[in-house]
């Protein structure tokens, strides 16, 4: 079996080294055969040339492409390296290289995709809004998807070849979320193991620039996956929004009517009949959306 084990990097000369080095220390150990790649999002610093030299094949954005584009670039070259299985970690040290033979081991017993869920592993540090977003996430996907992820945004997973070549990642920012979604609507196999997440090693994360930007991104692409993956449910909600207040709006003017016998509050009435076609026609795009989609 051969193993990839890449890692997306911003400005990390600082931590890229020791992260490489502890791979290697725990992959030498094991029956594997693995190599470990660096994707360099553009980096200002030595990160190319510490990355290197610490025996990791490195492959380099001309500018910051951010992270989704990093880790389709991760998956195009494992995958041109023959990868069987991807495993993707991070550069900053906080996801420990002792659990990686754990993730393999659970594609060994037939998983697709394996998650290091770090709720369950423990937590060194993690800043309070980003822990609520993250949890808040997890369940939004778990809706989604109807089947209970604990930690979506986890940067710590692994994945069969078969999951990375059947799996487009079309979105911009989210691309955690956006695996674990299409994973499960392909009935690929997923499961979660308890990883542990320590502090970075050196500073704070230059992956991530802005956490408000980013969580503004997040949720615009949820929305997104929520709407391409179930659209009549998405459209439906939308409609009612529209629908159930015209059709309330009617039937006021409807009972007004009915004890007055004049046509009042003439506004009103072109509401209700706009609202009401607005919210049939949204329900009827979602049908079609559901048509198209199947």
């Amino acid at each position: 079996m051969n193993i990839i084990i890449t890692i997306p990097a911003l400005n990390e000369q600082e931590t890229i080294g020791q992260v490489i080095t502890d791979i290697h220390n725990v992959m030498k150990s094991t029956k594997y055969k693995y190599k470990v790649q660096v994707v360099d999002d553009g980096s200002k610093d030595n990160t190319k040339k510490v990355a290197e030299q610490a025996g990791a094949l490195v492959y380099s954005h001309p500018i910051n492409l951010g992270l989704a584009e990093t880790f389709r670039t991760e998956i195009q070259k494992a995958l041109e390296n023959k990868a069987d299985v991807i495993v993707h970690t991070d550069a900053d040290g906080q996801y420990q290289a002792k659990d990686i033979p754990r993730l393999i081991h659970e594609i060994e017993n037939g998983y697709d995709l394996v998650l290091g869920n770090r709720f369950v592993g423990g937590i060194e540090t993690m800043p309070l809004m980003k822990r609520i977003g993250n949890k808040a996430f997890s369940k939004v996907i778990s809706k989604i998807i109807g089947h209970k992820i604990g930690d979506c945004q986890t940067g710590f997973r692994a994945f069969t070849r078969a999951l990375a070549e059947n799996i487009q990642i079309i979105s911009d920012h989210t691309y955690t979320q956006e695996q674990i979604i299409k994973a499960v609507r392909k009935k690929f196999r997923v499961k979660e193991i308890p990883t542990y997440f320590s502090k970075r090693i050196s500073g704070d994360s230059r992956l991530l620039k802005n956490p408000f930007e980013y969580a503004i991104k997040a949720w615009l692409n949820i929305v997104r996956i929520y709407r391409d993956y179930d659209p009549l449910k998405f459209f439906i909600k939308i409609g009612l929004v529209f629908l159930v207040p015209g059709v309330l709006i009617g039937l006021w003017l409807v009972s007004i009517f009915i004890r007055t016998g004049s046509v009042l509050r003439i506004p009103f009435a072109i509401l209700s009949i706009l609202l009401i076609l607005l919210g049939v026609q949204i329900i009827l795009f979602g049908l079609l959306s559901d048509m198209i989609k199947r």
